[in-house]
């Protein structure tokens, strides 16, 4: 028989199709326990055959449930936003579930407004997203409903936050350069404002001084996260310490930055000088020449992860603090060991 199509299908139809009550075919439909194999596949049929789609909003009055996430962000077009959201969305599909998405664009009265508008549509829960990887003010004592946190700390210690590991990233980049035998690795990075800038530094120091190494140039060359900054911090950074023959990079456009100032200046990357990069931005790593190194944060894991202890939160196994997810490093052709002296 050829699958039906009516317009207004209901639960009544395909149990009288299977032959069974409707409470039954409920439950065989919502996957309950308490019905037989062979009854739930009867249902299941003529669920099919008469192209049933459940009704969730009444779904949703029965369960107490709507099968919805509302996701809040500050900076949708951002840098960072796109890879993290398209986890959010796949993991949710996962689980059968839908997102509402709203952007507040760092607006505070547009974001109170979308929290009411999503608290109304009666969202099962909430995942918050950052813009920074760094702390923000804690919105849970506004949600009704489970929320996590994900690129972006919450200042309240009470909450889950799900961050990128920067220490971890730092360390894999730098551990990287010693074991080519570079020895004077200098580093060039954004704001000293951003938190993911501080952490990175404070884990090269740390692997620099297990290993008997100074940081070369003295101190970060903090600046700008832009390929200027990158030119213009290398050449000052290789004027006044021509020895240098690494570079840790802040971000992925600094590092392009870099190698440009170190062509220009006649050195070869990686044989001179090696390039590390962060965050693995493809049009930045992949397209410079040549292609760099570089620590990629795993973006979209990171937004899998959010809404796997977002789904615990919800099944009554809320969790709290910072959960900090390892990087990795991508190996191109910008890092290279150390030549053997003549």
């Amino acid at each position: 028989m050829g699958r039906q199509r009516s317009r207004s299908v209901t639960l009544s139809d395909v149990a009288r199709l299977a032959g069974v009550s409707v409470a039954t075919a409920s439950k065989a439909l919502n996957a309950r326990d308490e019905v037989a194999p062979e009854t739930r596949r009867r249902v299941l049929e003529a669920a099919e055959e008469l192209s049933f789609q459940p009704n969730v909003l009444a779904r949703g009055l029965l369960t107490g449930r709507t099968r919805t996430i509302g996701l809040l962000t500050d900076e949708l077009g951002g840098r960072f936003s796109i890879p993290i959201l398209l986890g959010v969305e796949n993991a949710l599909a996962n689980g059968q579930m839908s997102v509402l998405l709203c952007d507040a664009r760092g607006d505070a009265i547009r974001r109170q407004h979308y929290i009411r508008t999503l608290i109304a549509r009666q969202v099962d829960g909430f995942v918050v997203l950052g813009d920074s990887n760094d702390v923000r003010p804690s919105l849970t004592r506004q949600f009704p409903v489970p929320v996590v946190y994900v690129y972006g700390e919450s200042d309240d210690p009470h909450d889950l936050s799900v961050l990128a590991d920067d220490e971890h990233g730092a360390r894999l980049a730098t551990e990287h350069l010693v074991s080519l035998g570079r020895r004077q690795i200098a580093h060039i990075t954004g704001p000293e404002s951003y938190r993911a800038a501080r952490d990175r530094v404070t884990s090269l120091r740390k692997v620099l001084a297990s290993a008997g190494l100074p940081l070369a140039g003295g101190d970060p060359l903090y600046g700008e996260w832009s390929q200027r900054w990158g030119r213009q911090a290398a050449k000052m950074l290789l004027s006044a310490s021509p020895e240098i023959d690494a570079i840790f990079c802040g971000n992925d456009q600094i590092a392009a930055g870099v190698a440009g100032a170190v062509r220009e200046l006649g050195r070869r990357v990686p044989d001179d000088i090696s390039i590390i990069g962060y965050d693995n931005w493809h049009e930045f790593a992949a397209d410079c020449q040549p292609p760099l190194t570089t620590v990629d944060l795993n973006l979209q894991q990171l937004g899998e992860t959010a809404v796997k202890h977002l789904f615990a939160a919800l099944d009554g196994q809320p969790a709290s603090g910072v959960v900090r997810q390892p990087c990795r490093l991508v190996v191109r052709e910008s890092t290279g060991p150390r030549p053997q002296a003549a």
